[in-house]
């Protein structure tokens, strides 16, 4: 068992009571330093603490005017930009909890998710949201306001963000202390958030994370010490998941700024602009960044392709040696400075040009992945943890990284490998259960304290190592176990057409897989085939398609166990959605969903 002492850092030790407090406590240390960015047109405007918390402290005393008090439920249905921010601080410094909903859900688990939670209030992005509250309407006694954050009110039940904020300063006139006396009032152990976890199977499950679950999150970052004031993030990752969440009580921690901007088909173009020096992601987007510019550089051809693989090649043994505690010397750092500026330079460039490094979570990142970005220069910190422990358990350090692991426990949080494998984790970030779910919560959490992952891995000199979702684990008929996630993160980081696959085989005599292939990325392909004037569907279906899949197969087949072997594989005509109920909105592929939907192909794999 691993155990970091939560007292050995005072700054753990003596966290304050809440995240409203915290919030405070940032704003009177940081008042003209810039909080946030977001974008404006086609440029950024920037807010400071203090103006941060003069907007938040309105949106605050307007939820109080409304009648909402200590623990009460307030639900965010939005995508993420500064507003979904405001609401969430407001929330906190009126005493309540907030109620995190995708945009993407369906307006049945929404109805379900508002029902479940009993929130009062509503804030809602837009129309479309609105929509989906007035769906359910009759079933929702509870919710009495509807806030939105696009768009017009109806004078009734829905009101603008610019009305709350208004009822707010009016309250204040009145009740000046109002928001002081409702912060002072939270408890640590009082409702923070619920998330409901979109699952990869069955109906959502609504995890109850206290204040001081986020207190502890954000100030256990701050000691590590690899975040500073002077960090510049940027924050596209979804607020009602913990992973962007957890960011957020980091910044109140640490003190950084954060450009915020939700929409993924901006991601790259606005790294460029807003140049941060960190950002968390999902491993999917990694993926996508490596195939694309490998996919570059073959298209360059020629000289340009030749330079780009020496560089490459020069990278990895740079790697290799930084991956040993060691730095490059003599010809092989002369070279490393020429495929610097050759190379790598561009390549971060993309990415703005200031980045320390990457944080990566939700899922396992890919060991290629990891070491090719190493190779060209770029860090990425894999970290990990799930929304019943408030996101982040174990994360790599800079000074201190094992590429592989998701590092070591968190101040303050324990570990241990159960006799079956399964990781089980301790400290102040577990939650406190499933929101009305005495029975669910009794099968994860003991009456100690210790949750149950549902992960498989294992202590490597102190860090972590997963190795699969317990539940995920394969058992082919000749009793060999396989673990999917290992086989499909090869694949993805040796073909750089491959969008998803997704490994099956449990009970099966061999394993056989679904592939799905990236659209703007077999366009490219396929203009060079001659097949460009298809259709994406009629392209995936074609012999030469299946013929460039199977040997990116056959690769990964050379690096695999003989019983890990993909036998036979389909390539789908559509690619995996969150619509579609493929993915959750992390980006993780909700396997049992997709076995089920495409049981028929899965079995005539087995025809023979």
């Amino acid at each position: 068992m691993t155990k970091t002492d939560v007292n050995n850092d005072p700054r753990i030790a003596d966290r304050p009571p809440s995240i409203a407090r915290m919030f405070l406590d940032r704003v009177t240390a940081s008042p003209d330093k810039e909080a946030f960015r977001s974008p404006d047109g086609d440029g950024w405007s920037s807010m400071t603490w203090r103006e941060t918390g003069d907007r938040v402290r309105d949106l605050a005393a307007g939820l109080l005017s409304l009648g909402i008090r200590g623990e009460d439920r307030v639900a965010i249905a939005s995508s993420t930009r500064v507003d979904w921010i405001l609401a969430d601080l407001a929330i906190m410094c009126a005493g309540a909890a907030t109620t995190t909903v995708y945009p993407s859900t369906s307006h049945e688990d929404v109805g379900f998710i508002l029902a479940d939670s009993g929130s009062r209030v509503v804030f809602a992005e837009d129309a479309d949201q609105v929509e989906k509250i007035r769906a359910h309407r009759g079933e929702l006694p509870d919710v009495m306001q509807v806030v939105v954050f696009d768009g017009a009110g109806d004078g009734d039940v829905v009101i603008t963000l610019a009305d709350l904020e208004s009822r707010g300063r009016d309250y204040l006139k009145d009740n000046p202390e109002a928001v002081n006396q409702a912060v002072a009032a939270i408890k640590p152990d009082d409702l923070a958030t619920l998330i409901y976890t979109s699952g990869t199977t069955g109906r959502p499950k609504g995890v109850r994370l206290v204040q001081d679950c986020w207190v502890y999150e954000g100030v256990a970052i701050n000691a590590l010490g690899i975040l500073r004031e002077d960090d510049l993030q940027y924050l596209w990752l979804p607020l009602a998941h913990s992973f962007g969440k957890v960011l957020q009580a980091a910044q109140l921690a640490v003190g950084f700024s954060s450009a915020v901007d939700g929409r993924v088909d901006k991601l790259i173009d606005n790294l460029a602009v807003v140049k941060p020096t960190f950002m968390g992601a999902a491993p999917r987007i990694f993926e996508k960044a490596h195939s694309r510019i490998n996919r570059m550089a073959a298209d360059d051809g020629g000289a340009k392709k030749k330079i780009f693989d020496w560089a490459i090649g020069v990278g990895k043994k740079v790697s290799k040696l930084r991956q040993e505690g060691k730095e490059p010397t003599g010809l092989l750092k002369m070279q490393h400075g020429l495929a610097d500026k050759l190379v790598f330079s561009k390549i971060k460039h993309r990415f703005g040009g200031r980045l320390r490094y990457f944080i990566s979570g939700s899922a396992a990142l890919s060991l290629d992945v990891a070491e090719w970005f190493h190779a060209a220069d770029i860090l990425i910190l894999e970290g990990y943890g799930l929304t019943e422990t408030s996101a982040f358990s174990f994360v790599n350090r800079p000074e201190h990284w094992k590429f592989g692991t998701v590092g070591e426990p968190a101040p303050g949080t324990e570990v241990k490998i159960a006799s079956d494998g399964e990781i089980l984790v301790r400290g102040p970030g577990v939650m406190r259960g499933y929101h009305n779910s005495p029975e669910q919560t009794d099968e994860v959490l003991t009456a100690d304290g210790w949750f149950h992952t549902g992960d498989i891995g294992e202590l490597d000199d102190g860090m972590l190592r997963i190795t699969d979702r317990k539940k995920d684990l394969i058992k082919t008929s000749g009793g060999k176990y396989v673990a999917p996630q290992s086989i499909e993160g090869l694949f993805q980081a040796v073909c750089p057409y491959a969008s998803q696959i997704v490994v099956h085989g449990d009970g099966r005599k061999y394993v056989v897989a679904l592939v799905t292939l990236d659209e703007e990325a077999l366009q490219g392909w396929a203009d060079k085939q001659g097949l460009g004037a298809m259709s994406y569907e009629e392209i995936t279906q074609h012999d030469k398609t299946r013929d460039m899949v199977q040997g990116y197969i056959d690769t990964l087949n050379t690096r695999v166990n003989k019983w890990e072997t993909v036998k036979k594989f389909q390539v789908l005509p559509h690619d995996l959605t969150i619509e579609d109920g493929d993915l959750t909105p992390s980006l993780k592929v909700k396997r049992k969903a997709v076995e089920r939907k495409h049981a028929d192909i899965l079995d005539s794999m087995y025809d023979d």
